[in-house]
């Protein structure tokens, strides 16, 4: 196995390939930037498991394609937990780190404690949107809120509208290190087969006896037998190691496929990061009128606003706010 020069790997995405399978992946820790995503806020454990799961499959998938700025995941339910968000933003420069961030909108009266966090998104769908900037147009995929997991409706998307057979395991929680306070962990690996060249691979999406969708890879001969064996290869991971610290990427790859010829290539580093900014909530506000900035006034005379994502907090002088509004 060719692999990199000794790096931390809390917080990073490794990339990686299967040799002798035309298989891709990324491996992916995060530490501080899972932690600083929810210590913004003070979310039941389901919440918070919900947001850890799109929060890794974020930074999967981000990391997966060429992205110019920036891909997000909005997931959205009718149960109590209405919206998951993440932003993952590439790296503006070479040897800069991804920013990833990401937060949860949900009905506190409506959330039982014996129950599932996937099952209090109910029916709805998981969209996938991404963003390369400037002159170029968004682009958008649906597919329904099914299968049991965030995971499985990502595995989903990527059979509809990439016609890819994708697998993801993850897994997170608390964690208490030596010499460190109760902190969250999470990991997970994301395999995919890469599709031949000219072309991609068939994959389609059925309906099962329980009503779910569910993707089936069509991968036929060898091709087939290399993809299934690599799925069977990765049932057999332990969440702790997807989580690590002990075990390093690079060994779980060992552990995992080294029949397989894993290859790594160069490690990214993501940071928790948020785009909010006092700038930004004025051009927010500036189709509004004065009339209108008007009704929106704080006891002080200031219009307030706070980040979903963050929980920045922003007072602004009215008069420099709306279509009409004048610089400071």
């Amino acid at each position: 196995m060719t692999s990199g020069t000794n790096i931390a790997w809390d917080d990073t995405v490794l990339p990686f390939q299967l040799d002798r399978s035309d298989i891709r992946g990324r491996v992916v820790r995060l530490d501080g930037a899972l932690e600083n995503i929810l210590k913004q806020h003070n979310y039941p454990p389901q919440i918070e498991a919900l947001v850890a799961e799109a929060a890794l499959l974020t930074v999967l998938m981000g990391q997966s394609i060429k992205l110019r700025w920036k891909l997000s995941l909005q997931i959205r339910g009718k149960g109590p937990a209405r919206i998951i968000a993440t932003d993952y933003y590439a790296p503006q420069e070479p040897g800069a780190p991804a920013r990833i961030r990401a937060y949860a909108s949900f009905d506190p009266d409506r959330i039982e404690e014996n129950v599932t966090p996937f099952s209090l998104i109910g029916d709805g769908y998981f969209a996938v949107l991404m963003d390369q900037g400037e002159g170029n147009l968004p682009y958008q995929g649906l597919t329904p809120i099914a299968g049991g997991s965030l995971s499985a409706c990502a595995e989903t998307y990527f059979a509809q509208s990439e016609q890819l057979p994708t697998r993801f395991a993850l897994s997170f929680g608390l964690s208490r290190e030596p010499g460190r306070d109760m902190h969250w962990r999470g990991g997970g690996v994301m395999l995919q087969h890469m599709p031949p060249v000219g072309g991609g691979v068939a994959a389609e999406v059925a309906t099962g006896a329980d009503g779910l969708l569910s993707h089936v890879d069509i991968l036929d001969g060898q091709e087939g037998e290399n993809w299934t064996r690599a799925n069977l290869l990765l049932d057999t991971v332990e969440e702790m190691e997807l989580i690590g610290p002990q075990v390093e990427p690079t060994d779980l790859l060992v552990r995992l496929f080294h029949e397989e010829g894993p290859r790594v290539f160069d490690s990214q580093s993501v940071h928790f990061g948020c785009s909010c900014s006092a700038d930004k909530v004025r051009q927010t506000m500036s189709i509004y009128s004065q009339k209108d900035i008007s009704k929106m006034l704080a006891p002080n005379g200031m219009v307030t606003a706070d980040c979903q994502f963050c929980g920045a907090h922003y007072e602004l002088k009215p008069e420099t706010l709306g279509f009409e509004g004048k610089n400071d």
